[in-house]
């Protein structure tokens, strides 16, 4: 008999549909799972305005521990590419616990490429589709992210009985606030196609194309997208990637001339490790940081970070540079932002979201250290930042 699948979310609510990718596992399943947070189908619940781009969203690390609303409504009709995955060394690894989607695309896709439901198949990971997708976006804008669950059944409804099993699972499951999911990105990383590693890197050693003239940058992993480094090697930039865990010492070794702090999924309160890094960076190097990256060097420095309500993910978020003026739209993957009240002196406000004024972009007042919030990198999302890594190694050269 075909199974029926839903989507539960700890207050209760279910949501009935159909089933693509990997099989959802069983309700009965449930009681023997032995860590729900590392399970497939669940995590917190979050949208995404993209229309576009659902492979490298999927893809994303920093998408790690949390199933993936489209509100767009029709998702997959132009297939997937192992080639655009954002995970580490260009690993085709799902971050996300799983999608869903209104209607997704079940026809064929031009040739060389797997469906939607293939790929998320071959991966372990399930989606669900046919569902009221706007209703339950509304639901997240009002009462913020909850947690979900994609469990299937052989009987058409859940008993309640049923439902609370999936209450009980989500219960023992993590909040995103106080959690470190950088250490679970790593083990994953690690597993990727990666040239040795010097003897400072746990990861991966990747050279750019660029001549003499090139900068070498090192990139700490919290669970970079690929783009990052891409961009850095079209502008010519040699590039060594360390781990989330690697000491001062350790960027020393490889000679590095600036540092970037990647993004990353998780709790950034929680990382003592790497706020305490980032601090001693900016003693010598020029700091740049990109989303969790932003908000390390923000802590580092003596700033606070928050949960927010429901987030900003996707491909068409405004940010406002508040020296020129000018509006930039962005792709934009982040449940956690800087707090404005109590900025330390130090730090400057560089960019902010023009829908709701929270901080997108910082600058210390007397050290070539910058972040921002958003994704300059793009992949998906629009080009109209990419200017942002030209600016930043324009500083760290002339710092040389």
């Amino acid at each position: 008999m075909q199974k029926q699948v839903f989507l539960v979310l700890d207050d209760g609510t279910v949501f009935r549909g159909s089933s693509f990718g990997a099989p959802a596992p069983a309700v009965e399943q449930l009681a023997s799972m032995p860590d729900p947070s590392d399970g497939p189908g669940i995590g917190e619940v979050v949208f995404n305005t993209g229309m576009t781009g659902y492979h490298e969203i999927l893809t994303d690390p920093s998408y790690t521990g949390q199933l993936v609303i489209m509100t767009y409504p029709h998702i997959g009709n132009y297939g997937d590419d192992e080639q655009w995955s954002e995970s580490a060394f260009g690993d085709p690894a799902i971050g996300a616990a799983g999608l869903i989607v209104r209607s997704v695309y079940r026809g064929s896709v031009p040739r060389g490429r797997s469906t939607l439901h293939e790929f998320m198949a071959s991966r372990g990971v399930p989606g669900i589709s046919d569902i009221d997708t706007r209703a339950l976006t509304l639901k997240i804008r009002t009462n913020g992210n909850p947690k979900g669950l994609i469990v299937s059944s052989t009987e058409a409804y859940l008993t309640p009985a049923e439902v609370d099993r999936c209450i009980g699972t989500l219960a023992g499951y993590p909040d995103m606030e106080g959690r470190d999911i950088v250490s679970a990105v790593q083990g994953r990383s690690a597993q990727g196609p990666a040239d040795p590693a010097p003897p400072v890197a746990s990861a991966a050693s990747a050279e750019g194309g660029g001549g003499k003239s090139g900068l070498h940058v090192a990139l700490i992993d919290f669970g970079y997208k690929a783009n990052i480094v891409g961009e850095l090697q079209r502008r010519g930039c040699r590039v060594t990637v360390l781990p989330a865990s690697a000491t001062a010492g350790q960027v020393r070794e490889t000679g590095a001339e600036a540092v970037l702090l990647s993004n990353g999924p998780g709790d950034p309160a929680v990382l003592a490790g790497p706020i305490r890094l980032a601090r001693e960076l900016a003693e010598r190097y020029p700091l740049f940081g990109i989303c969790l990256g932003h908000q390390i060097i923000s802590l580092a420095f003596g700033a606070q970070t928050f949960k927010m309500r429901f987030g900003h993910h996707g491909l068409n978020h405004p940010v406002r540079d508040e020296d020129s003026g000018r509006v930039y739209i962005t792709s934009q993957n982040h449940g956690f932002a800087v707090g404005a009240e109590q900025l330390p002196p130090d730090l400057e406000v560089w960019m902010k979201n023009a829908n709701d004024q929270t901080i997108e972009g910082m600058r210390h007042r007397q050290r070539p250290t910058a972040s921002v919030q958003f994704h300059p990198e793009a992949a998906p999302g629009p080009n109209d930042t990419l200017w942002v890594f030209d600016e930043f190694l324009s500083i760290a050269a002339a710092r040389g």
